[in-house]
Formats: structure tokens, C-alpha cells, sequence
């Protein structure tokens, strides 16, 4: 199961602070995820983010149905609330939360998210779906209130089926989500400097995407 073990940067917390989520992707770690500050508009952010134990939020593909990955998938989404819970504890309002993950972790932020919808600050997803072997819409309940949402990523990706990635999108923009997807031609399992540059207008500086 996974342990409390958060990695911290930027301002230090208070009530008034932002705070950013970062998930790390399969095989990496909280310093891997927390590279990107450098290229995301987020000097005046509190980071926060774990480190998954072995790496690995979960041990098969998201694709997978959600049994085979527990208790490891349950034990990531209840770490993250756990993070929520205590950030609301200190006086933080949802909507000063944002999150951000990449492929393995993007996934789990997605599905976070999606059972606990509610008015955050953003969410940024580089290459991730709603997970389990299909969507399981009864799993997805609250409103995000107009959060925005950004989801990057490549056709075709090697994990992540494109499908999928829209499907999801659909289900964060039933939920209240202001959802913007991109789509790249044979980008590979990456991020690109362009879904960077969305990310930050969209979510972080609450622009519209142009």
C-alpha cells in the first residue's frame, strides 16, 4: 500500500495559498513529476507530490479491469485525498487546489478527480484516461463547477488509447468541467512544449485557449 511520502516546493503552505498536486507517472518519482515547475506558471504555487511505493501507483495498465490493480488503486486515490483532506483542514478552498500528472499519473488524477468532482482550481492531464477496463460512470459523482480542465495527448500513444481520452473528456464535461482536449499526430509518450504552453493559459492563468 502507499505510504505517506510527499515531496514539497514553492510557497510555503497557508490558507491562502494555491496549491498544485503533481502525480508522477509508472517508474518515476515526486522529483521527476516537480521538473515541470520550471516550465508551468506557477512561481506563486505551494507543489505538493508523492511518491508512489516502487514507483507505481498501480501494477497493470489502467486498461485493466480495476480489480487486477488492486489494493494498489484504491490505496493511490485514498493517498490523494488524503492530501485534499488535509490541505482543506489547514483553511485551503477547493478551489485553490489544482492537479497535474502525466501518463500513470495523469490517469489517477483523472479518475481522483472524477469520484470527488468539485469546483478545484484546474487540472492538467499530460496523456491519461479514465480508468479500468471500461468507464464506469457509476464510480463518477459531484460538479466541478466550471473547473478547467486540460488533457494532452499523442495519436496513437503507446498505452493510452485516444478513445479512451475522449470518452473521458466527455465524462469531466457531464460533470461541470470547462474540458479543452489536444490531440497530437504521432507526438510519442511525451509532453510537448505546446500542451505546456495550454496548460499554463488554460488552467494556470485561466486564459482562453486560442
Amino acid at each position: 500500500m502507499h505510504k505517506k511520502n510527499i515531496s514539497y516546493a514553492g510557497k510555503k503552505l497557508s490558507a491562502d495559498s494555491k496549491v498544485l498536486i503533481m502525480i508522477h507517472g509508472r517508474g518515476a518519482g515526486a522529483e521527476d513529476i516537480m521538473g515541470l515547475t520550471g516550465y508551468l506558471d506557477v512561481s506563486e504555487f505551494s507543489v505538493l507530490a508523492p511518491t508512489a511505493t516502487n514507483n507505481t501507483w498501480y501494477p497493470y495498465s489502467f486498461l485493466a479491469p480495476p480489480s487486477q490493480n488492486e489494493p494498489w488503486l484504491s490505496s493511490g486515490i485514498n493517498l490523494i485525498k488524503t492530501i485534499v483532506d488535509d490541505l482543506i483542514a489547514l483553511g485551503i478552498k477547493t478551489e485553490q487546489i489544482y492537479f497535474l500528472g502525466f501518463s500513470q499519473g495523469a490517469c489517477l488524477t483523472l479518475e481522483f478527480t472524477s469520484r470527488h468532482a468539485k469546483h478545484y482550481g484546474g487540472i492538467v492531464a499530460f496523456t491519461g484516461g479514465l480508468i479500468g477496463d471500461r468507464i464506469y460512470k457509476q464510480n463518477y459523482s459531484g460538479n466541478f463547477q466550471g473547473t478547467p480542465v486540460f488533457i494532452g495527448t499523442s495519436d496513437p500513444d503507446t498505452h493510452v488509447p485516444v478513445e479512451r481520452v475522449k470518452a473521458s473528456a466527455e465524462i469531466l464535461t457531464e460533470l461541470g468541467a470547462a474540458t479543452e482536449i489536444r490531440i497530437y499526430k504521432n507526438m510519442g509518450h511525451t509532453i510537448s512544449g505546446e500542451e505546456i504552453r495550454l496548460a499554463n493559459e488554460f488552467v494556470f492563468q485561466k486564459k482562453p485557449v486560442q
